[in-house]
């Protein structure tokens, strides 16, 4: 066997070892002892939500200007794009969640921005059957530049520069406790 093909043969196993060693003797659950890290998924309520990518807009260039077709930042300002994918992994259908806020490490509290259900990127509440996702197979929003569905916010410059930005998810009500996911900003 040559070189290549046995570091391609090995490289599934190892990987899965060193992740089981990182994740495995801790002892801590990721979005609740300490912040989940953005692109590794962690299941609130029987959803799995992942947090691929969070990044600045900037409405003059394409792709952002169809993200979002509202008024720009205002000056001291940013528009920040938050995008998530959530599948249900329970065996029942379940509801996504609407409530997400993001908080700085000074304790100030960030809401997202409404955006209208005809936004073909927008995240919205919904009920999922078994396996099925938001953003739903198909659609704009999984099938554009990011796959996922984006939560808009509006942050004082001042707070980006307050990092870690956790993005705090909160199931619907009797869905179990809230987890926080660190933003890469």
């Amino acid at each position: 066997m040559s070189f290549a093909r046995l570091k391609t043969a090995l490289r599934g196993p190892v990987i899965a070892v060193a992740c089981a060693a990182a994740l495995g003797g801790c002892g801590e659950e990721p979005g609740v002892d300490e912040p989940a890290r953005e692109g590794l998924a962690i299941e609130i309520g029987g959803i799995d939500y992942d947090v691929g990518i969070t990044r600045q807009l900037n409405l003059a260039i394409t792709p952002d200007e169809a993200f979002y077709d509202g008024p720009p930042a205002k000056p001291g300002h940013a528009l920040y794009g938050v995008f998530v994918e959530a599948c249900n992994v329970s065996e029942e259908p379940l509801t996504t969640t609407s409530d997400f806020l993001v908080e700085d490490n000074q304790g100030n509290e960030f809401e997202p921005i409404e955006l209208p259900e005809d936004n073909p990127f927008a995240y919205q509440a919904t009920q999922l059957a078994k396996d099925d996702c938001v953003p739903e197979q198909g659609s704009v929003a999984q099938l554009g530049p990011i796959s996922a569905s984006m939560v808009l916010f509006d942050f004082p410059l001042e707070a980006t520069e307050n990092r870690p930005l956790e993005l705090i998810i909160t199931p619907p009500a009797g869905g179990g406790e809230a987890k926080r996911i660190e933003l890469d900003l």
